[in-house]
């Protein structure tokens, strides 16, 4: 119901028309204490008081033994029905162990249904329990579940805050919030430390929703007719009334779409101009953005036309009623004849929004053409995509599999992104029958004219696996030696030399994880070293077959499979790049997460520019040591020279594109270095230089526009790399923007396919990524909105909009080639501003 009186609008429901049952959610009971010697088992008892009388038979929780804090998270459902209550009506939680055999009462709880304002209660609520009282239900109560005014402290007041913000009343701002909520931790924490032996235990108990956050439902007896309030003017003023049809669908429009759909016409129909337009416009919405109803209908009234068009698959396939069996017949049919589709848009049809088999077994048929080198492009989201398979035994699965037979290097990584999938309990049924089927099927592989069989190309993959466990039972010895760095080395060297046989050869090769063409026949241990850090990686000097060596860092404690991600993204560009003749001299390393919490790093021989600038004072300085020519630019190679801004310039556009965090150690006062926003400090140990001159990024702990600090720059470019280009005016520099445009261009033309890597990613359960994270931007929300930028070269792009599909998808082709940054600001720069950038048209 909904009545507007003096140009104010409310909305509500009245408790007398719910016929629901009661319900509620017992989540949990914390700060239980108990005197007794014993493991309590804890059972909760919920009973309805209507005006202080018991009514109905109480209903029971299961028991509960986990320990501080217990957690049942189980819905109470009541015999009596919202519409039966009335405004005095209480729940009464009592606590009960039955550990002891009998029940004994730990504490209870009264609160009443509808609060002071006659409203129903609803969401999370923290009751008092009062110990050793069974909850009473008379009124007034004697065991209130809310805490007086008069004892409430800092501890309430902040819980109070924090339910207004999971209510919506305080604004979201994500960088803030963050902030705000370390600090509200910390604080509950002290305050809890200094209250130890005086908190008090309490319940927690979530109330229903019936409608949307902004309506409520007010109390109002059965048979008392509802008074609209007397203060409406008696002027033409419009009263909104409650419609109970509100939302459903409309019998007639459902009939007339179905005639529509339906209509034996529809190949003979052509577009007319202005349809035409607006087909092509709703064909170039990114794979993100939802279609509307108008959207659909006109798709499907002209699928026959677009029959010819491949971008337009994917538009019509999301316009299909797939509840309507001869629609979907039709559908399937028509994308049987329809023009092929390219790779990335077979790989949106592989995401969760996809169910049907044909659609995915089609999707897969495109795949097929994809040949290896591309494969392993898409290899780490194709193992995510068979989250949202049907079955364990899919066309994917198989497809994979058998691709996996043909090639040692996808059976190699196909078989550790399987593994340690393995270890996430939502889905682990699905990895290990994955799992098994590529070991089942290697098994049976047949010996080639020059090659192993199936049992030992099997078994040198298996051998990576004992790699690990040994590399990691290494690192935890050489972790517990207390001492200096040298000690810890020293330690590592011993180990290595005890641990392989023959001292520091293998019994066997083994295929190297990171490398699998690349055989490993020993280790050295003279030339293996630890890392001065917190989780003191191991830097690992390996023989090859070859003779060579192969360094590889192994890391353990950290999750790595975000870094690997972001390095697959970085190998897919570099490879995009690449096809459009641009090299831009990047460094993809390798990275391979083991498991969640280990994993190996390729090992590129660099320093970090926190250390050049340290020992050398200049990147120039750095760079003609190693490369110096005095025919070359400031005493350094041409060639050298060319690298660095190249490699500059890739890195800048693709750490711009991802949204790649903690780089920025602060910003004091932003550098304006010819109309581009330049920030004076960067976290410079996390890029990393090599003498010849490639510059790379290391370390992506953020990205997808997260970062620990607020307001970051949105181009990770320090004032020292532009001091190595000689300066802003110098023709290096104008040739490093000019590298930014080309790269940014040719970027844009796969936007689709970036968006369709990220969101086959987001059933993941890696952090900043996973769909299911509560904190931190998501995959759904940096892709969202992406249509709402506009393609006129006067748009300026903030900070703050989202990433990904806001970064590459919206600009003219030619409009980026004059690329300036500016700021909002004509004061010039201040603290706190948020650079964009501004678009102009060629000149």
């Amino acid at each position: 119901m909904a009545v507007r009186t003096d140009q104010n609008e409310s909305r509500f429901f009245l408790s007398c028309d719910i016929s629901l049952p009661v319900t509620c959610h017992v989540v949990q009971a914390d700060h239980i204490f108990l005197t007794e010697n014993r493991a309590p088992e804890l059972f909760v008892e919920c009973r309805l008081y209507i005006d202080g009388m018991p009514s109905g038979l109480p209903v029971k929780t299961r028991l509960q033994s986990s320990g501080q804090p217990y957690h049942w998270n189980e819905l109470i459902t009541l015999t009596a029905k919202y519409r039966d209550l009335t405004s005095l009506s209480q729940l009464a939680f009592t606590v009960w162990d039955a550990s002891s055999g009998d029940c004994d009462i730990v504490g209870g709880a009264t609160i009443s249904i509808f609060n002071s304002k006659r409203q129903l209660r609803t969401g999370r609520k923290k009751l008092r329990l009062w110990p050793k009282k069974e909850a009473d239900g008379r009124i007034p109560t004697t065991t209130p579940g809310k805490v007086p005014k008069n004892q409430r402290g800092e501890i309430e007041r902040l819980d109070r805050v924090v339910k207004k913000y999971e209510r919506g009343q305080i604004q979201r701002i994500d960088w803030l919030d963050r902030l705000a909520f370390s600090a509200v931790e910390k604080a509950i924490k002290e305050k809890e430390c200094k209250r130890d032996g005086y908190l008090y235990p309490s319940l927690v108990v979530d109330f229903c929703n019936f409608a949307r956050r902004d309506y409520r439902v007010v109390f109002q007896e059965s048979g008392v007719s509802f008074h609209v309030p007397t203060t409406v003017p008696s002027s033409n003023e419009l009263v909104t009334v409650w419609d109970p049809e509100l939302g459903r669908t409309n019998p007639s429009e459902h009939k007339q779409l179905k005639l529509d759909r339906s209509s034996t016409h529809c190949k003979e129909q052509k577009p007319t101009p202005d349809e035409r337009k607006l087909l092509r416009k709703i064909i170039m919405f990114p794979p993100t953005r939802p279609l509307m109803l108008e959207d659909k209908k006109l798709v499907w009234k002209f699928r026959f036309s677009l029959m010819s068009d491949k971008k337009a698959l994917t538009k019509f396939i999301r316009s299909v009623d797939w509840s309507d069996r001869q629609d979907a017949k039709d559908a399937v049919e028509l994308i049987g004849n329809w023009e092929t589709i390219d790779v990335a848009d077979a790989l949106e049809l592989l995401s969760p929004d996809f169910k049907r088999e044909e659609i995915r077994a089609y999707a897969v048929s495109i795949l097929e053409r994809a040949d290896d080198d591309e494969l392993q492009c898409y290899l780490l989201q194709l193992v995510q995509a068979l989250r949202f398979e049907t079955s364990d035994m899919s066309c994917l699965a198989h497809f994979l599999v058998n691709r996996a037979l043909s090639n040692i290097e996808i059976a190699s990584f196909l078989r550790w992104y399987v593994l340690v999938e393995c270890c996430d309990p939502t889905c682990a049924r699905r990895y290990c029958s994955m799992y098994d089927m590529l070991e089942n099927k290697m098994m049976e592989l047949s010996a080639k004219k020059d090659g192993d069989n199936g049992f030992m190309l099997w078994q040198s993959l298996n051998r990576q696996t004992k790699l690990a466990h040994e590399l990691s039972s290494i690192m935890k010895d050489v972790t517990n030696v207390h001492g200096s760095t040298e000690k810890k080395i020293e330690k590592l060297r011993q180990l290595l030399s005890e641990v392989f046989s023959e001292p520091t050869n293998f019994d066997e090769p083994i295929r190297s994880p990171l490398a699998p063409n690349v055989l490993l026949t020993g280790v050295v241990p003279e030339q293996s070293s630890i890392f001065k850090s917190a989780l003191h990686p191991l830097r690992l000097t390996f023989k090859t077959e070859n003779g060579g060596t192969s360094k590889i860092i192994f890391k353990k404690g950290d999750d790595l499979r975000l870094d690997q991600l972001v390095i697959q993204m970085v190998s897919l560009m570099d490879w995009l790049l690449k096809l459009e003749n641009l090299d831009l001299q990047l460094t993809p390393y390798r990275v391979l997460a083991t498991g969640q919490d280990e994993g190996m790093i390729e090992f590129i021989p660099s320093t970090s520019l926190s250390q050049i600038i340290a020992h050398h004072h200049s990147i120039r300085s750095y760079l003609h040591k190693f490369h110096p020519d005095e025919d070359g630019p400031f005493g350094i190679s041409a060639q050298c020279l060319e690298t660095f801004i190249k490699s500059c310039a890739g890195y800048s556009v693709i750490t711009y594109i991802m949204g790649v965090g903690d780089r920025p150690l602060y910003i004091q006062q932003s550098l304006i270095v010819n109309n581009i926003s330049v920030c004076p400090r960067l976290h410079l140990d996390n890029i990393l230089l090599t003498d010849d001159g490639h510059l790379f990024h290391i370390d992506f702990a953020f990205i997808l526009g997260r970062d620990p600090k607020p307001f970051p720059p949105p181009m990770k470019l320090c004032k020292e790399m532009v001091e190595a280009m000689g300066g802003a005016e110098s023709q290096y520099y104008m040739r490093f923007k000019s590298y930014c445009c080309e790269a940014y261009n040719i970027l844009r033309k796969s936007s689709s396919l970036v968006l369709n890597l990220f969101k086959l990613m987001g059933g993941s359960n890696i952090p900043c990524i996973s769909s299911d994270e509560s904190a931190g931007p998501k995959v759904a929300d940096c892709c969202k909105g992406l249509d709402s930028f506009s393609r006129n070269s006067g748009w300026i792009w903030t900070t703050r909009m989202p990433y990904i599909s806001s970064r590459i998808s919206s600009m003219k082709v030619s409009a980026l080639c004059s690329l300036k940054w500016s700021r909002p600001s004509i004061d010039g720069p201040n603290i706190g501003d948020n650079p964009g950038i501004r678009i102009d048209d060629c000149r």
